[in-house]
């Protein structure tokens, strides 16, 4: 009886190795998915392969242009006094042109210089749909200007024409003041230290592309603070702007009494709040960006520390450019108060501002890995 005991547990040990063995050497199929979330990946090449050839050079800031001798462009009727605060911040070698005259040959003896157009978002398409042949040369010498009331967004006019890229060079001056002398007056706002003990700043102006460099220098040199980004973290500070131009403009613009960008923020500062943050989650969706984080805290911020002067109001003119994008205008919070601000209040009386059903927000856009009804 033992034998048979001993003979069965040996042939027990023998099938448990055979068994194992096998199953290591079966070939486990692994499947092959496509996920929506891979599918929602955005990516440029050609960035990674300029941050990888800037690694490998070995040196340790990128090559920024100098300040120098520039062409400005201004409105014929002046209306904007961008252009004198840009003579004012300059060498006194500079040249000021209106559309339609040609661009010299050379400027301070260099053939190769910024172009700096301060025309206003209305006028700009037009300028740039009828560009004289001196300029055609010199497009990447374009300087384009957006943020705050004046210049507000103008990202759609200048792809019609495909100038948003990396080496064209935009500058956002929000935090820039002009005062009637025509000098600057510097609007950025300091929110304490950071967590490594480096001050937070908020409402900086930001510049990108070929000639940051030149044009960071010469606000710098009039103690205006201007950061050089690359084009992608430049967009997200443009965009960051536009959302409070928009949002607190609007939130403060339907009040029965006047109320300021300071106002908002102390005293409208839920529903501000509400309207940006539901701006950052359509931004992801529209314009595959997300704003840089802390954007709610810089916005807050800068509202309150320089905006007790500043009147909330609503321009047609500016209509398309601050308020009127595709983007805000599939937030259902954003359109009952631009319906309720042209229908109840009368404002905006010449844009094209109507009331719209639950329908129109039935979005199918992607939210992570999902889409909006449920379906992978």
């Amino acid at each position: 009886m033992k034998a048979n005991r001993s003979q069965l547990f040996s042939c027990l040990l023998l099938l448990k190795s055979v068994l194992a063995f096998t199953l290591q050497n079966v070939p486990v199929k692994k499947e092959s998915r496509t996920t929506s979330l891979f599918m929602a990946v955005w990516s440029d090449m050609k960035a990674v392969q300029d941050y990888q050839d800037f690694l490998s050079s070995g040196r340790q800031e990128l090559d920024l242009a100098k300040d120098g001798p520039a062409v400005i462009i201004r409105p014929v009727d002046d209306t904007t006094p961008l252009a004198n605060c840009l003579v004012e911040m300059g060498m006194g070698d500079d040249m000021v042109l209106t559309p339609g005259h040609d661009l010299p040959a050379t400027v301070g003896g260099s053939s190769e210089y910024p172009i700096y157009i301060t025309l206003p978002p209305y006028q700009l398409r037009y300028f740039l749909m009828n560009l004289p042949d001196s300029y055609k040369d010199h497009v990447d010498d374009f300087v384009f200007f957006s943020g705050g009331p004046v210049y507000g967004n103008i990202e759609d006019v200048l792809k019609e024409r495909g100038y948003c890229r990396d080496k064209m060079t935009q500058v956002v001056i929000g935090g820039l003041r002009i005062a009637p002398n025509s000098r600057p007056q510097d609007l950025s706002v300091n929110l304490g230290l950071d967590s490594n003990g480096e001050p937070k700043m908020a409402n900086e102006c930001a510049a990108c592309g070929k000639w940051s460099g030149g044009v960071a220098e010469r606000l710098q040199r009039s103690t205006i603070p201007c950061a050089t980004d690359f084009y992608r973290e430049w967009r997200r500070k443009m965009w960051e702007r536009n959302v409070m131009d928009a949002c607190f403009h609007l939130v403060g613009a339907v009040r029965d009494q006047p109320t300021t960008l300071k106002d908002v923020s102390l005293y409208y500062s839920a529903e501000a709040s509400d309207m940006v943050w539901e701006m950052s989650q359509l931004l992801r969706g529209w314009r595959a960006l997300t704003l840089l984080f802390g954007f709610e805290e810089r916005m807050f911020g800068t509202a309150e520390m320089q905006g007790g002067e500043t009147p909330c109001k609503l321009d047609d003119t500016m209509y398309p450019y601050i308020w009127g994008n595709q983007v805000f205008l599939q937030s259902k919070m954003f359109c009952e108060y631009l319906a309720y601000a042209k229908l109840e209040k009368g404002l905006l009386p010449n844009s094209a501002v109507k009331e719209r059903i639950d329908a129109d927000f039935q979005s199918h856009m992607r939210k992570g890995n999902l889409r909006a009804d449920g379906v992978v």
